[in-house]
């Protein structure tokens, strides 16, 4: 990154607040190599190491678009779950913003038969098969089924397999899906503030998460370089078919 480029970040970063951390007294030990120092009992981060951290992040993004790996974006608390899943949607990645139901990638074999029920429910519904099976009654009863599993599937349901990488928005909040991250050995990159073990993550980014101008702007930063390793991803050539010839 050059020091123009660097500085911009910075500025933009500044202006969104993103300097902001938590009360002192709310500070993970891990986070205080990253602060620049403490005003009214507030944390402030230190965003030339901010920008630093982004910088490395993006760089592993735009590795895994280039490899065309999956990235699971994950943020379910209120004041960002929109702007994840907006984010997701953008570089067409799936996402989990209502909800992490345990065992979402260590059970995986589980929530596969939840995701082929809502796709097959959603497929009965788009072609008329729902109204010809079943009674009035029947149907609004599956109606509410299809509504919890689309709240609860709807964003991994393009999903067959272990992501390659995860994106986390407050991976304190959602510790599960880090947990579950971690035993699978699935790199996280995290937007976290200064409440957060950092050592459970494997690329942090310190920045003010609950602030949404400021979520908002790394998850653009991360979205663009995801998109930039895309557009050279060159999919594998398709094994040869073996010929079977009779004897």
């Amino acid at each position: 990154m050059s020091t123009e480029i660097k500085q911009n970040l910075i500025d933009r970063l500044f202006k969104a607040g993103a300097h902001f951390g938590f009360g002192k007294s709310r500070r993970h030990p891990t986070s205080a190599p990253y602060l620049f120092g403490t005003k009214q009992g507030t944390d402030i981060f230190d965003l030339e190491k901010t920008s630093d951290l982004i910088a490395d992040a993006k760089s592993v993004l735009e590795e895994a678009g280039r490899k065309g790996e999956t990235v699971l974006f994950v943020g379910t608390k209120d004041e960002v779950s929109a702007l994840v899943k907006a984010t997701a949607e953008a570089v067409d990645m799936p996402y989990v913003t209502n909800r992490w139901i345990g065992g979402m990638l260590t059970n995986f074999s589980e929530i596969k038969k939840r995701i082929a029920r809502l796709l097959d429910l959603t497929a009965q519904g788009e072609s008329g098969e729902l109204e010809r099976k079943y009674t009035k009654k029947e149907r609004v009863m599956i109606g509410r089924e299809l509504t919890k599993l689309t709240h609860n599937f709807g964003g991994i349901k393009t999903v067959d397999r272990t992501p390659n990488l995860m994106v986390v928005v407050d991976p304190r909040h959602d510790a599960i899906a880090v947990r579950e991250a971690n035993e699978l050995d699935v790199p996280t990159v995290a937007i976290t503030s200064s409440d957060a073990n950092l050592a459970v993550v494997t690329h942090p980014i310190l920045v003010n998460d609950a602030l949404r101008s400021s979520v908002a702007l790394v998850l653009k930063e991360l979205a663009d370089s995801y998109a930039k390793g895309r557009s050279e991803y060159v999919p594998p050539a398709p094994a040869a078919k073996r010929e079977f010839r009779s004897r």
